[in-house]
């Protein structure tokens, strides 16, 4: 049987733990003999003024990589002009939604030989990988499944304008997989009916993501310090992530516990910013660093923090715990799932950092 394998999802040039939590996937489909053709579905802004326009507003590239880990991805582009990106953005996603999803399963159509069934991560705008699983499976009268991740609900579903396509691409689906209750439960506060779903959480590679000695490892990065605590944060520094709100959290767990020291690793449009409003805190940025790396700072924490405004199933909460350190986070989304003890979620109330902050 031949899998096709389609995602808004995958590895960059600038981020190559992008997506990794399916790459990850993929690894073991290899280890189980299945045989699949892995396709990112990427865009290719064309055009001087757009790529000065994502430069001004520190936008990362989206360049694919085409193997990591072993794992072998195939690029698929769709050329994308100012004038695409006007139309999502001031006239309507539905008719960029459409005209990308278009482009898309008329190039795979191309450049693929029929699959047995395809197989679609992620419903992200503006060209939801499910949306053209959809069309390619209409083409080769095959069946399509969609693995549902987070944001492509949360927000991406929220939006009546798009809901309808959403809607009809869930429920003709042979299959749909939400990574956490949570996500399916607020797929189905949008009318999706939840007949064909199934939640499967993701996992965590027990070789990389265990417990190490905290000394030791903090030695190793240069960050040991006598007699402190360290509580950090592992994630991209973006609004959804609730990055804007760590200066005011940790300057509040610095008040109440002074030598702390803080860790953050990832990156994002916030990071200046948090830089800046950090002054004076005893943190260190490590940026975004490989897997293994991200083991040995989790390892050197005492407690991680995630105080995220929404999720779908937060892998760096199982990595945390499988290296023996604790993990305090928001109620939102699969966050609780995830942590699984009550006492170490703070819920989405008034002063939220306030309590958050006392948890950490």
């Amino acid at each position: 049987m031949m899998v096709l394998i389609l995602t808004n999802l995958f590895p960059t040039k600038d981020n190559p733990n992008s997506g990794i939590f399916i790459t990850k996937r993929l690894k073991e489909h290899e280890k189980l003999g299945v045989d699949f053709t892995a396709v990112s579905l990427a865009f290719r802004d064309k055009g001087r003024l757009l790529n000065l326009l994502r430069s001004l507003l520190h936008k990362p590239s989206e360049i694919p990589l085409e193997e990591l880990e072993g794992v072998s991805f195939n690029p698929v582009f769709v050329e994308r002009g100012l004038f695409d990106v006007v139309i999502q953005k001031f006239w309507t996603m539905k008719k960029a939604l459409e005209n990308f999803t278009d482009r898309f399963a008329e190039q795979i159509f191309q450049k693929f030989p029929k699959h047995n069934i395809i197989h679609a991560h992620g419903m992200y705008l503006p060209a939801p990988a499910g949306v053209v699983a959809r069309k390619v499976s209409e083409i080769w009268n095959v069946p399509y499944v969609v693995t549902l991740h987070g944001s492509d609900v949360n927000l991406n579903m929220a939006r009546r304008d798009v809901r309808d396509i959403y809607l009809e691409t869930l429920e003709n689906a042979a299959r749909c997989i939400f990574v956490s209750r949570a996500l399916l439960e607020k797929a189905k506060s949008f009318g999706y009916s939840g007949q064909n779903a199934t939640v499967i959480p993701n996992g965590y590679d027990p070789d990389v993501f265990k417990p190490m000695d905290k000394n030791t490892v903090r030695k190793e990065l240069g960050i040991y310090k006598e007699d402190t605590q360290y509580v950090g944060f592992v994630g991209n520094l973006i609004p959804i992530k609730r990055a804007d709100k760590l200066p005011e959290i940790f300057r509040k767990i610095a008040k109440e516990l002074p030598n702390t020291r803080f860790l953050i690793v990832g990156n994002g449009v916030l990071r200046d910013k948090i830089l800046k409003e950090m002054e004076g805190l005893d943190v260190i940025f490590a940026g975004r660093v490989p897997q293994v790396e991200v083991a040995k700072y989790m390892n050197a924490m005492n407690v991680m923090v995630l105080p995220s405004r929404n999720e779908g199933w937060p892998c760096v909460v199982l990595e945390a715990q499988a290296c023996g350190t604790c993990v305090i986070g928001s109620s939102s989304g699969g966050i609780p799932e995830a942590i699984g003890f009550d006492e170490y979620v703070a819920k989405e109330e008034e002063n939220f950092e306030e309590r958050f902050a006392r948890k950490g």
